[in-house]
């Protein structure tokens, strides 16, 4: 890891910059693919699966019985935390239902707007090096609670053409009406433009590798609509002389094990703590099995040593981080002026895989900035608010001559004309 002193506000931004990756390739690739889906369908899926995930498929359906049987090959103590789990998801979202209120605007003139879910939606589930059986639970209940109808998903399958059964348990127990044998490009091209077997749904979410992201983003510019842009995982901690070294360095590690492109950032004022820690993180990096992934995500991150709290705020802020611990003694004093980040977790005793699996929010997140702009999932990213009006004969009268005006200096006159016959009609 990367030590940094004291930096000027101008080298900020390249000291925040997030790794970068060569993707004229790979978006070359990833349209290929996408056309082929696109014009051949299940075809192409196989073919895809075979060549990427090195498995000759019969079939792309996850059938009941094999849905059944993943059930038996998950363990008592796992059926209850994602159970557990379950719950707090869907408590927390359940607290985010919109409820309808109607306004009269103007004497005679009532808006409202009424939610309604996307009536198709398609979750992807990344089963790599790591099976993230938890963004099942992170995607489908709030797509649940939020009504849409037909909730679909995809997961790579491995070399024997089974999709892991933590995976599928979830999915059976969070409300999943299909699930497909499919991953990566051809994932996302299935569900994008549909085929033979796969329905093409309205929005796609979850997280993926590099290709994922880009096939996401390149449906999303025709043909589907996504939850957010996205890259690798990050995670920026907080922390001063009063925090516990060894929280602070399983905190970083905990989001360097992601992946090798994820980046962690320490920010701190005080410079022994700064050493304390990475004392740390080299004695539990050691007992780490996924320790060679984190060593290489270590090498994309940074210690910055600044010199007040007003440099720290204004540097998170900067980074905008996807997930952001703060351990320090007056973390809600530095909580109150964060405005940029996807997920805040407070105090020593707020992991963030607390997020991750059970705490109730969503896992979901913003990255390489886009918490600027972005919010996480949550329930609104399920559905759609239509608004509705209701105007009476009094109200048009109350509100009329407002539109005529407005619609006649826009040189709109067919407009003005729809509210002129009205107005002229006898009471």
């Amino acid at each position: 890891m990367q030590i940094i002193k004291y930096p000027t506000r101008s080298e900020w931004s390249k000291i925040l910059a997030r790794p970068v990756f060569d993707t004229s390739s790979l978006n070359n690739t990833v349209s290929a693919v996408l056309n082929d889906i696109k014009e051949r369908g299940d075809d192409a899926v196989f073919e895809y699966e075979e060549k990427f995930d090195k498995v000759k498929l019969s079939s792309l359906v996850v059938s009941e019985e094999e849905i059944n049987n993943a059930e038996n090959l998950v363990s008592d103590e796992l059926k209850a935390a994602i159970r557990k789990a379950k719950d707090n998801i869907e408590i927390f979202h359940r607290s985010q239902l919109f409820e309808t209120k109607k306004v009269e605007t103007t004497p005679g003139v009532t808006c409202w707007q009424k939610a309604v879910g996307i009536e198709k939606v398609g979750l992807y589930i990344p089963g790599g090096t790591a099976p993230l059986f938890s963004t099942v639970l992170m995607l489908a209940i709030p797509a649940k609670i939020a009504g849409c109808k037909e909730i679909i998903l995809c997961s790579p399958p491995d070399k024997e053409g089974k999709i892991h059964p933590a995976i599928l348990f979830a999915a059976k127990e969070a409300g999943v009406d299909k699930i497909f044998k499919a991953g990566g490009i051809q994932a996302i091209g299935a569900m994008a433009y549909g085929t033979e077997t796969v329905p093409k749904v309205y929005k796609i979410f979850g997280p993926g590798n590099q290709y994922v992201m880009a096939a996401k983003q390149l449906v999303s510019l025709r043909d589907v609509a996504i939850d957010m842009p996205a890259g690798p995982s990050e995670v920026q901690v907080i922390a001063d002389e009063t925090s516990i070294p060894a929280f602070v360095a399983a905190d970083l590690l905990s989001q360097a094990e992601h992946g090798a492109d994820s980046q962690v950032v320490l920010t701190s004022t005080s410079e022994p703590f700064i050493s304390e820690v990475l004392h740390e993180i080299e004695r539990q990096l050691f007992e780490l099995p996924r320790r060679e992934i984190a060593e290489k995500a270590l090498q994309n991150s940074k210690l910055i040593l600044l010199k007040d709290n007003r440099e720290v705020i204004d540097m998170t802020n900067e980074y905008a981080p996807e997930h952001l611990i703060i351990e320090t003694a007056g973390y809600m004093d530095i909580a109150d002026e964060i405005v940029n980040a996807g997920s805040v977790f407070l105090g020593n005793y707020t992991p963030e895989s607390a997020g991750d699996y059970a705490s109730g929010t969503n896992h979901t997140l913003p990255t390489n900035g886009y918490a600027k702009a972005y919010s996480g999932v949550n329930l609104d990213s399920f559905v759609k608010k239509i608004t509705f009006q209701k105007i009476t004969k009094d109200g048009i009268r109350n509100l009329g001559r407002t539109i005529e005006v407005m619609a006649e200096n826009e040189e709109l006159f067919a407009h003005k004309n729809a509210v002129t016959l009205r107005l002229m009609e006898k009471k």
